[in-house]
């Protein structure tokens, strides 16, 4: 199960997530994070802690969310790792 809590504090918003992220919830994050960045000028966060299973398109997408000045708290070290490689690869790949 996938769940998202919405915090505010100090002008950051924080979007804990919770459960597995896969694919198909990613639309829905992308459009609360758009409507975030419409409604104010707040730094947006992600709280990882409770993540349990990310996959390769919820990978690609965090690793986008970071570029993007999105910030990741709480990543698993598993997941930061995941995105570092991924990172690596489509560097080399440009080569």
């Amino acid at each position: 199960m996938f769940k998202i809590r919405r915090f505010e504090d100090k002008g950051i918003v924080t979007f804990a997530l919770s459960g597995r992220i896969e694919e198909e919830h990613l639309p829905g994050l992308q459009g609360l994070f758009e409507a975030e960045s419409a409604a104010n000028s707040t730094t947006i966060a992600l709280d990882l802690v409770d993540v349990r299973l990310v996959d390769r398109q919820a990978i690609k997408f965090l690793a986008t969310c970071e570029a993007q000045g999105i910030l990741l708290k709480n990543c698993p070290s598993y997941v930061r790792e995941w995105i570092e490689t991924g990172r690596g690869m489509s560097h080399e790949s440009k080569h």
